[in-house]
């Protein structure tokens, strides 16, 4: 093989800018992937359309604009940093790029800007450790129909799920510790905060539940915080994953837990999930409950942690796609 491997990281999406209208068409593109929000269109599209997108885009925009920074979007700006270290530890033979299942850069139009660079093989990877359909399905789907319409003869693989993987798992662990022991108290507890789920998706099959179960429990054993686990961004009246990280939030200092750090640990990037959902309100909730200190620790982001981490996941699956052939 002569020419490069490429090496493309998929990650959620972001709005272009912390303003209303580009909230509005991240919004509109993200909560009508039937894989995200699974009601029939009939249905759901009527209430996308008259109760959601003309008035959650402002309160998005709002939120965003609290964690906004000079390089533009928190979540953005960590991947294409975490593109940067990683092509720098794989070097010249690779093209590592980036792309977003929602929003820009697009999958198909990176994909196809990596064929013409001169990548002969792609492996994708999907930053998201714990498979679900809403995350890591929906990528998969899109990643292979943008391959299927570029009518492509050059081989795609794509990075299966990492939740359990001793280099993930010890790559948290380390940067997780790394953050706790220069806080300037001593938590009573960890709390370890994933992403939330209709309960009912996971009642249909789902591993995501599990996948979370499995992280926390081989993370625990490594942390010097005893940890507990909660789901965030709950969204609608259906149930959802509990516990809900708000409410343990708010129980905590009833508890006499008033020293709490909080991670999130399905993230592999911070975003407005952690930086605004956890770190501001978050924060809010578990000091206005009588709580006196909290800390919110980083995702593994461009660390020397995490990006170790994918590229020795990179380089095992290469390995492996190797033998097959």
């Amino acid at each position: 093989m002569t020419g490069k491997t490429g090496v493309l990281l998929v990650n959620l999406g972001t709005p272009d800018a912390p303003e209303p209208a580009a909230v509005r068409r991240y919004l509109a593109e993200f909560l009508s992937d039937r894989m995200v929000v699974d009601l029939p269109p009939l249905v759901w599209q009527p209430i996308l359309r008259g109760a959601i997108l003309p008035f959650r885009p402002r309160r998005t925009a709002e939120a965003y604009r609290l964690i906004w920074t000079e390089d533009g979007s928190p979540l953005a700006a960590i991947t294409r940093r975490q593109r940067q270290a990683l092509q720098d530890r794989l070097g010249t033979d690779f093209i590592v790029d980036y792309a977003m299942r929602y929003g820009t850069p697009a999958i198909a139009a990176v994909l196809e800007t990596m064929v013409a660079a001169g990548c002969e093989r792609i492996l994708a990877a999907p930053l998201y450790p714990q498979f679900s359909g809403a995350t890591t399905g929906t990528a998969e789907k899109a990643l292979l129909a943008a391959f299927a319409a570029m009518d492509s003869t050059i081989p795609m693989r794509i990075l299966p799920p990492y939740y359990d993987d001793d280099r993930y798992i010890g790559a948290l662990a380390a940067n997780l510790e790394r953050q706790l022991s220069v806080l300037d108290f001593e938590p009573q507890r960890l709390l370890l905060s994933f992403h939330g789920l209709p309960q009912r998706t996971v009642d249909r099959g789902d591993p995501y539940f599990a996948h979370c179960s499995a992280t926390a429990r081989l993370l625990d054993k490594h942390l010097s915080v005893p940890t507990d686990v909660a789901f965030q961004s709950r969204f609608g009246r259906a149930k959802w994953l509990e516990p809900a990280t708000a409410e343990m939030l708010a129980a905590y200092p009833a508890m006499g837990i008033r020293r709490i750090a909080i991670a999130a640990p399905g993230f592999s990037v911070d975003c407005i999930e952690t930086l605004e959902e956890l770190g501001i309100r978050g924060r809010e909730t578990f000091l206005g409950a009588g709580g006196k200190r909290f800390a919110r620790l980083d995702c593994l982001n461009d660390s020397p942690e995490g990006t170790v981490m994918l590229e020795e996941l990179v380089r095992r699956e290469l390995a492996r796609w190797a033998k097959a052939e």
